[in-house]
């Protein structure tokens, strides 16, 4: 048994010494291997044993998606991403990063409240219409008291524990999206209603709602529209380029536009729309009583006629304004256009400003771009990073910017940027 042993072991050596010098000497592998096949076979009458190694290698698995934060911290000893921003109802920004949670003044800058969270990694940020601060971390959903920092909820059976996105629809539920599906969760109540796990594309990355009330999902695989009401799946497009939706944002004209690895893209959905003459309400003050002391032989319930004169006067009625009505959706369109300028460029997130411009940040700047005509204003200098994660325009005055190493805001009269130490590297 052990010559057989030994004979099986030299022919496989053999073999590595006869494909080493075909190979060298230019024979193709298949050619090579199909001969060394021949020649290494065993002499039919003799019977080789089986040599097996000693202990078998270890099945190889999938890390769960609730591991895949501990993975991601052993190469890394410390990340200080700005995540998540989120403007309050009360004039706060509250600040999630990979270091926990802050809730800072963005007129002043200054700190108001550092929050104690059970996971420091922060993925998604979104404030409920009772005012409450919803966060969602890489264990799962957490709710906050907006006053006193304490948390009033916490631990809902999601999808996977990792969030990613949130947002509240038009009925006040939040939406969380994870990177195993959705979920729709009653924030009064603090209840998991639905959970949407057979999601096309897996990763719910991005969340955005269209005029009409429906829920757009950037995916891993494109995009998918969600009826609120139903949570049913109304329709999915993986004819993407660059696949993976990272940011989505609706502009006030009913476009969807989406960023993604390789660009800036903007679609019509088929949202049809028209124009409708609104006239706003009149500014006339309220009647003030032209009573005047009784005395001088007049009643004090009898104004002079020049009172009278006066509040008889017609008052002139505001003139009409046009304003954009949605009124309903076409499924079968879709029609998308790259915007040239930020072809090539990672698109990680984008929001819309007061003044209709897009904020973009990509792993190499953040822009400032033109909706009508694709232009940029050039990048935005002095970021303590390239690599923009977050954005909260039009907050304080300011445009704050979260960036893989720390947070900054920009001024909106010199588009420059300055770091806001809220959380960064000790010493620095």
């Amino acid at each position: 048994m052990a010559v057989s042993v030994a004979t099986s072991r030299f022919s496989v050596r053999s073999w590595l010494l006869i494909f080493s010098m075909q190979a060298a000497m230019g024979m193709t592998a298949s050619a090579a291997f199909s001969q060394d096949v021949i020649l290494t076979q065993p002499s039919p009458q003799i019977e080789t044993a089986p040599f097996y190694p000693p202990d078998a290698p270890p099945a190889r698995r999938t890390p769960l998606p609730d591991r895949r934060q501990d993975i991601e911290e052993q190469t890394v000893t410390a990340d200080y991403r700005i995540s998540a921003l989120q403007p309050d109802s009360k004039g706060a920004l509250w600040v999630g990063s990979w270091q926990g949670l802050a809730k800072i003044d963005p007129k002043t800058g200054r700190i108001l409240n550092r929050v104690s969270l059970p996971n420091t990694t922060v993925g998604a940020l979104a404030q409920d219409r009772s005012g409450r601060i919803w966060v969602g971390t890489y264990e799962g959903l957490v709710r906050i008291d907006p006053r006193s920092g304490e948390i009033t909820a916490q631990n809902f059976a999601l999808p996977s524990n990792r969030v990613l996105s949130m947002l509240v629809d038009q009925r006040g539920y939040l939406w969380v999206g994870t990177d195993a599906g959705l979920a729709l969760i009653s924030p009064d109540q603090g209840l998991l209603m639905t959970t949407v796990k057979n999601l096309p594309g897996v990763s719910a990355n991005a969340l955005t709602l269209d005029p009409l009330g429906n829920l757009w999902v950037g995916t891993l695989n494109g995009l998918v529209q969600v009826n609120t009401a139903s949570a049913l799946l109304m329709r999915q497009i993986d004819t993407i380029p660059g696949k993976t939706v990272q940011a989505l944002d609706f502009d006030p004209w009913g476009m969807l536009w989406l960023g993604t690895p390789t660009g800036l893209y903007a679609a019509d959905v088929g949202i049809q729309r028209t124009i409708q003459l609104v006239r706003p309400p009149s500014a006339k003050p309220a009647a003030k009583s032209t009573a005047r002391p009784a005395g001088k032989g007049r009643s004090a319930n009898h104004p002079s006629p020049k009172s009278r004169s006066q509040s008889s006067r017609p008052v002139s009625q505001p003139p009409a304004i046009e304003k954009i009505v949605f009124v309903s959706t076409d499924p079968a369109l879709f029609k998308l256009r790259t915007v040239t300028q930020l072809q090539g460029r990672n698109v990680m997130t984008l929001h819309f400003d007061k003044l209709n411009s897009i904020w973009v940040g990509t792993t190499t700047g953040l822009l400032r771009v033109n909706p009508f005509n694709g232009a940029t204003g050039g990048e935005i200098p002095y970021l303590p990073s390239s690599r923009v994660l977050s954005l909260s325009p039009d907050t304080g005055g300011k445009l704050w910017v979260g960036t893989s190493e720390g947070l900054a805001w920009v001024s909106t009269e010199t588009f420059r940027g300055k770091p806001h130490a809220t959380f960064l590297p000790v010493g620095r």
